[in-house]
């Protein structure tokens, strides 16, 4: 145990010394390849020449995200000098102007190109990294606290109970991620207390990311029959632990039998709507569902995947087992990449940390998912801090490499596998 413990400390540390060594120029780099080029260009604001132009500034927000030291001071002195070893004129180390580009940079800008990184994962993947050829969805919700600052507190109030001064504003997260390339489809952000603040009132904001022939996989706080209504009703399977309203009335002897604890019910829609949907939404909803519960590995789950010859108990039970995964990507963004405490004191600024960080979490998995094909195997398979050490280390080495060294670059992060995982 104390091997291990030791081990898992040099790695963070390790981990921490790539932080320190990231660039703003490799993330532009990435950001203006041929893949990217045309979308960042098609997401540009209109803007007049300044020493900070959208395209810069978003990579150096970028490296600033991914930096140990995430001050605005460390950045722009990183800026400055590169340019001296460049050659290029030099700029002042004052920060104020570098500030006031990042007010200026959109949301909807770092927002789109992160969903726009997803959808391009999503698009390019193969059939074998599918399941039975399908796309799984995972949804997952988690937290994240920022500086205690009046603003922040107003829009991301702390938890009620804590005292005043004692608590620090915080931020609730749902995500969509892709359960074979582990690239995140969308999020939602809002505040952890008080109305709309609810992880289900936030799926629903985003819920449209869904589409025909998904399947998706949550835990009990989204089994919801409203949100099973929707999917059902758009064609999209769902397989999630039971919501607790109803784990504590299962019955398997009521309902049509398809096995040993596996039935078919008929439930009712609830008569109080839920606070933050709307009357419209509550009466088109249908006034009964038919669903199928299953007991398997300990947990009673519901499903729309009806048939137990093609769907048998044995087969969601290792699917459901593969939710975890999204575990595993909330640690990465939150620890390993360094976004469980933010930075930014305003509101505005918060709501584009967030994004940067899920930005850069995408490009590392895009990484990742060109590394797999090559290797031919699942990204899954591939250690996600290994490939964000050897991308960091490169983009310290400010030398740009050609299409046969990438590819050997790719290699090598493949080259690192994560150990075996019950329902990997």
């Amino acid at each position: 145990m104390q091997s291990t413990h030791t081990s898992n400390k040099h790695q963070h540390k390790r981990i921490k010394l790539y932080r320190e060594k990231s660039d703003r120029y490799g993330f532009f780099n990435l950001l203006t390849s041929d893949a990217l080029l045309e979308k960042v260009e098609e997401l540009l604001p209109a803007h007049r020449e300044r020493f900070y132009p959208p395209s810069e500034t978003l990579s150096m927000f970028l490296a600033q995200a991914m930096s140990a030291d995430r001050s605005c001071q460390n950045i722009v002195n990183q800026a400055a000098l590169q340019r001296l070893t460049s050659g290029l004129a030099t700029r002042s180390t004052h920060t104020g102007g570098y500030c006031r580009a990042r007010k200026r940079l959109p949301l909807e800008m770092v927002r789109d190109l992160t969903q726009y990184l997803g959808e391009r994962i999503d698009e390019q993947l193969p059939d074998q990294w599918c399941w039975q050829r399908r796309r799984v969805r995972i949804i997952d919700g988690t937290t994240v606290t920022m500086p205690d600052t009046a603003a922040n507190q107003a829009t991301f109030p702390q938890q009620v109970g804590q005292q005043p001064g004692l608590g620090f504003p915080i931020s609730r997260i749902v995500g969509i991620t892709c359960l074979a390339s582990g690239a995140l489809l969308n999020a939602a952000i809002g505040r952890f207390n008080g109305k709309g603040g609810d992880e289900q009132t936030l799926l629903r904001t985003i819920q449209d990311t869904f589409q025909s022939g998904d399947i998706v996989l949550g835990d009990a706080f989204f089994a919801t029959y409203f949100f099973i209504a929707t999917m059902q009703a758009r064609g999209i399977d769902i397989l999630m632990e039971q919501h607790g309203s109803r784990k504590r009335t299962t019955d398997f002897r009521c309902g049509k039998m398809l096995g040993k604890r596996d039935h078919l019910i008929v439930i009712n829609k609830p008569k109080v709507r839920p606070n933050g949907m709307s009357e419209l939404q509550y009466n088109c909803a249908p006034g009964s569902l038919t669903v199928r519960e299953l007991k398997a590995g300990g947990k009673i789950m519901v499903t729309i995947l009806m048939c137990p010859k093609a769907h048998p108990k044995e087969g969601l039970k290792s699917l459901y087992q593969r939710c975890w995964h999204v575990e595993l990507d909330i640690r990465h963004i939150k620890d390993t990449m360094g976004m469980n405490i933010l930075s930014c004191k305003t509101p505005d600024m918060i709501m584009k940390e967030i994004w940067i960080y899920l930005l850069a979490y995408n490009l590392i998995r895009l990484i990742m998912a060109q590394s797999a094909l090559l290797a031919d195997i699942t990204p899954r398979c591939i250690s996600f801090k290994h490939c964000l050490q050897l991308w960091l280390f490169y983009l310290h080495q400010q030398q740009p490499l050609d299409d046969e060294k990438l590819n050997v670059l790719f290699q090598m992060m493949a080259q690192q596998r994560v150990g075996n995982r019950a329902g990997a």
